[in-house]
């Protein structure tokens, strides 16, 4: 009679019943039984017993057992109790029994990448755990199933409530990123010239067709719109494609993971996450600046998405050039798409976002009365950013219809005090030298320099005029800012262009134009 059971040396066990000799034979092994037929059915438990109390590894009694759907659900409690919830759920449950044939336990995989990372690292829990159970098996076999649950991450358990609700089901890749806020869709987007290219572009990618930007990177300043359209893209492309896995999160929320990963010793699981994603949209980037680890396995991802030809949507407060401490793989990588600036509202733009507030504040407040010229004063002088023009507006009407006032000139001013002091915007004059070397495209080395070539010293002396007229500084100041010049070539360069405003269109129209971008 022979038991087959892992054990590698040849060994003698004294039972009750005789001696057994224990034979290992390439890796296979088998228990002889030294005692008269007749004792075999009264000696096997008695061996068992002493082969376990032992420490020899389990033994299977009987050859060739079958295992049932139940009896494999057994074993699975068997090896999460083994290797931990989380690895369990990450990895063994996304895993479908397909049956035991000829001593093969066949077993499908939503991945490849899943398969061999079970059959590595928990394919000898899994043989061990299968014995253990009575299943005559040699080893395993992984084949792939596209339509098996790809891993998801574990959830913490809270306290159960004490009536549940039926769960609704869940969207592709929701819960892995940051929720989207239906109320950012296209829709109610406002589109000025600002950012019109980047409503367009943030539209194709929406649209689901094949990848043609890629990666999208849009960026601009606080209050612009980029986490508007971040969400209205995601929003749009789950209507259009519910099976799609589109993640959208911030870059603080991937570092979060990662880390997070790191401390459960559970890379893998994380890699595995985000690169089996459709689209992956991380907005403000720039988080990750200088955060060596959280930027490798950033770029390994990015990598991975673009071999796959999945969309990849990046937002930041600027260019990935001008994002410090960012490594210069990563630049290149996100420079290697579609770069799209969302430009500072101009006085139209804004004035459109207040009156499309304005319909719908119109809806919760119908009673309550807004004086014409008060959206329009409010657009030209808030101009920082929307958010602080929504806010302006929201407090407006709340103060209203708590004092039961209609909605005029004085009562703007009166409630808005703060906001309209705090918008009142101070330029300074290192800001106007940059302006006017990227207008003019003139380095700053040069504007503040010694050279005196026409091409120079014009927009030095523009810069200088604008210093005088959109700054509190004194004509000694200004010289200082610009190489340490006399007070005197300060004054001669403002009456020169004060002169040309008159005389040269050109010149005319890049002053209001430098004026308009300052201001904003």
């Amino acid at each position: 009679m022979y038991l087959r059971f892992a054990f590698r040396v040849p060994r003698f066990v004294r039972g009750k019943y005789g001696f057994v000799r224990l034979n290992g034979v390439q890796g296979a092994c088998f228990l002889s039984l030294s005692t008269p037929e007749s004792n075999n059915k009264r000696a096997c438990p008695s061996i068992l017993r002493v082969v376990q109390r032992r420490r020899l590894l389990r033994v299977n009694v009987g050859a060739g057992k079958k295992m049932t759907n139940d009896e494999w659900g057994s074993v699975c409690r068997d090896i999460q109790n083994s290797i931990g919830e989380n690895n369990f759920v990450t990895w063994i449950k996304p895993m479908t029994y397909n049956g035991l044939r000829e001593g093969v336990a066949h077993i499908s995989a939503p991945t490849s990448f899943v398969a061999d990372w079970v059959s590595r690292n928990f394919g000898d829990e899994i043989l061990h755990q299968l014995a253990r159970s009575g299943a005559d098996v040699d080893r395993l076999e992984f084949s792939i199933d596209a339509t098996a649950p790809a891993p998801q991450p574990v959830e913490k358990k809270t306290s159960a409530p004490a009536a549940k609700k039926p769960a609704a089901p869940a969207r592709a890749g929701e819960g892995l990123g940051a929720p989207i806020d239906n109320r950012f869709t296209f829709d109610s987007f406002v589109v000025g010239k600002p950012n019109e290219l980047a409503h367009a572009a943030a539209r194709r990618v929406a649209e689901g067709g094949p990848v043609t930007f890629n990666p999208l990177f849009l960026y601009g300043g606080v209050g612009l719109g980029k986490t508007h359209l971040m969400h209205a893209i995601a929003s749009e492309l789950r209507a259009r494609s519910p099976e799609k896995r589109v993640v959208y999160l911030s870059a603080e929320q991937f570092m979060y993971r990662f880390v997070q990963a790191l401390r459960e010793r559970d890379t893998m699981g994380f890699k595995e996450l985000f690169r089996s994603v459709d689209v992956l949209m991380v907005d403000d980037v720039q988080f990750i600046a200088g955060k060596d680890s959280t930027q490798e396995e950033f770029f390994h991802t990015f990598n991975a998405l673009v071999d796959q030809n999945k969309q990849i949507i990046i937002s930041a407060d600027r260019a990935p050039g001008e994002i410090k401490d960012l490594e210069d793989r990563i630049k290149s990588r996100l420079q290697c798409g579609l770069v799209v600036d969302l430009h500072p509202t101009d006085y139209e733009l804004r004035l459109g976002v207040l009156q499309q507030k304005v319909e719908q504040y119109r809806k919760q407040y119908p009673e309550l009365v807004i004086c014409s010229g008060v959206l329009e004063f409010l657009a030209h002088r808030i101009s920082t950013n929307v958010r602080v023009l929504e806010g302006a507006l929201t407090r407006l009407f709340a103060f209203a219809s708590l004092v039961g006032k209609e909605i005029n000139l004085d009562l703007a001013q009166d409630c808005l005090a703060d906001i309209l002091r705090a918008s009142d915007r101070k330029v300074t004059v290192e800001e106007i030298q940059r302006r006017v070397g990227e207008h003019f495209n003139v380095r700053l080395s040069d504007l503040i320099g010694p050279k005196r070539t026409r091409t120079i010293a014009r927009p030095r002396q523009i810069a200088m005029y604008l210093a005088k007229q959109m700054t509190s500084r004194s004509l000694p100041e200004i010289g200082r800012r610009f190489g340490g010049r006399d007070h005197t070539t300060v004054m001669h360069a403002v009456k020169r262009i004060d002169e040309l405003r008159g005389l040269d269109n050109q010149i005319a129209e890049d002053l209001e134009l430098l004026r308009r971008m300052l201001e904003a």
